[in-house]
């Protein structure tokens, strides 16, 4: 079994890229044990001296989508896989409004869950601290900066694919695991092409 996890942050579009195929493959039945781990593409950007994005999360852009995917992973998590994968395609295909909370609710609900105690979740707080928390520990534990970054063990890595797998879920299946393959692989610690292939 492939056991990792990746961070994500739905204004990413990279992170969009490869979240089609970890969704792709999962969908279709992966044998993969895979965390979602929340990462705020804001916060790095906060100036030293200001209060971090957790004290003011009205402030960016992204965190009312972020918190009711984590509402959902940790507290619905039979719809957390749609929704997470509606939003990407939503916010990158449609231009959507990660702070539109009907929108979110629709998605919510369009996988079984309970838009109502979605948000109860996050008026009440927790996801907001679980995101701040999650955040700050693989920031701090693995020097993780960016979206989207794998982490497998002690190792994390920032992968950018250029190409969705096109609902192709053997092709989802095999990307994945060879970047979780080179993962492993110690010696290699950059490549990168020079220009963006054809």
């Amino acid at each position: 079994m492939l056991r990792f996890a990746i961070t994500y942050d739905y204004r990413c579009p990279f992170g969009r890229i490869v979240h089609d195929h970890v969704t792709t493959a999962l969908a279709a039945g992966a044998d993969w044990e895979v965390g979602f781990l929340p990462f705020c593409l804001g916060q790095p950007h906060v100036a030293e001296g200001e209060p971090p994005l957790w004290e003011r999360p009205n402030d960016d852009s992204g965190l009312l989508a972020l918190q009711a995917s984590i509402a959902l992973r940790d507290g619905q998590p039979a719809a957390f896989l749609g929704f997470h994968r509606d939003v990407y395609e939503w916010r990158h295909r449609e231009a959507g409004n990660l702070r539109d909370r009907a929108a979110l609710s629709a998605f919510a609900e369009r996988h079984g869950a309970d838009p109502g105690a979605m948000w109860t979740d996050v008026d009440g707080g927790g996801p907001l601290a679980t995101i701040a928390r999650e955040h700050e520990g693989y920031a701090r534990s693995h020097a993780v900066w960016g979206v989207p970054t794998f982490v497998v063990g002690d190792a994390a890595v920032f992968v950018r694919l250029m190409h969705g797998p096109d609902g192709d879920a053997g092709a989802a299946r095999s990307a994945v695991s060879r970047i979780v393959e080179m993962i492993g692989w110690r010696d290699l610690n950059e490549f990168k092409h020079t220009s963006i292939p054809a």
